[in-house]
Order: C-alpha cells, then structure tokens, then sequence
C-alpha cells in the first residue's frame, strides 16, 4: 500500500477547493495538476482520507469517464444540487461540465 505523504495531500486538496460549483474533475486532471500525472489512483486514495482534513468538495471529483464513486450514495444528490447534468444513473456528462483547471 502507498503512503500519501503530507504535502500530496495537500496538494491535492488545494486542487479540490477550487473547482468551482457545477463543475467536476478527474482524479487524473488533478494529478497532472499537482505535476504527479502518473499517480491518478493516489489521488483516489488521497480523497478517501480528505475527511480526516476537514470541509473539501472532494463529490466534485469523478473518473475520466465521468462515473461516480461507487457506494457514495451522497456524491449524486450533491453535484445535481449544483445542476451538474448527468448521462445516466451512476456518470455524469463530463463534456458539458469538466472544469479544465487553473
């Protein structure tokens, strides 16, 4: 199992308080990002512990494909509270609502 070290995390997260309401990104977006664009997992597994870093809009983030969070039930009601418009049940439409970063 991978460490994430501190300043990952951060990283990460710095990344996530800026994507704006009714947008998302991917987990490989915001490894490029941070300049890491070979660790998109890692920063699956940063986001899964961002809880233990407070308040982050970590729902904002989805796969390439635009596919939620497996087992998140609350990830779908909060990005359709943000009028993130969605493809089917379990992706939403990542060409309409992809922000493209800073």
């Amino acid at each position: 199992m991978t460490k994430i070290d501190e300043n990952f995390m951060q990283d990460v997260l710095n990344i996530v308080d800026i994507i704006p309401l009714g947008r998302v990104a991917s987990y490989g977006q915001i490894a490029r990002l941070i300049g890491r664009p070979r660790n998109a997992r890692l920063v699956g597994k940063a986001l899964g512990k961002a809880g233990n870093y407070g308040k982050h809009p970590c729902h904002r983030v989805v796969t390439a494909t635009g596919r939620l969070v497996p087992g998140w039930f609350d990830q779908r009601p909060m990005l359709l509270a943000e009028g993130v418009p969605f493809k089917d049940e379990t992706h939403v439409d990542i060409k309409k609502c992809q922000w493209w970063g800073i």
